[in-house]
């Protein structure tokens, strides 16, 4: 296995575990009135760390600057990523994830 996979697959590990931990935790406090339920907010986590890992793998993205937050299945993307092109892909693989709604894509393209 090359190095680069191997990396990429450890990465894709790391943030699926990383939001399954996240999303598992709770403070012991009544949420707010307006807050999601446990099962909205693991959802959520879910939607989040499979984007992630997505990106990380899809060989049409070209970078590793791309922020993912996802509320009630709408995924938002932010960061910089090299072309217009890299905007649309991350995107689209963002959209192709099974439970995402909608995607607001607030990525920028990088000036060189």
């Amino acid at each position: 296995m090359k190095t680069s996979e191997f990396l990429k697959a450890a990465c894709t590990i790391g943030c699926i575990a990383f939001a399954l931990n996240a999303t598992a935790q709770t403070n012991g406090s009544a949420p707010p009135e307006d807050s999601q339920t446990m099962g909205q907010h693991l959802d959520d986590g879910t939607i989040t760390a499979k984007v992630k890992a997505d990106l990380l793998t899809a060989k049409n993205v070209k970078s590793t600057h791309i922020h993912v937050r996802t509320r009630q299945g709408i995924v938002w993307l932010s960061g910089t990523v090299p072309t217009v092109e890299d905007k649309a892909a991350a995107e689209d693989v963002a959209q192709n994830v099974a439970g995402v709604a909608g995607v607001k894509n607030h990525l920028k393209v990088a000036e060189d």
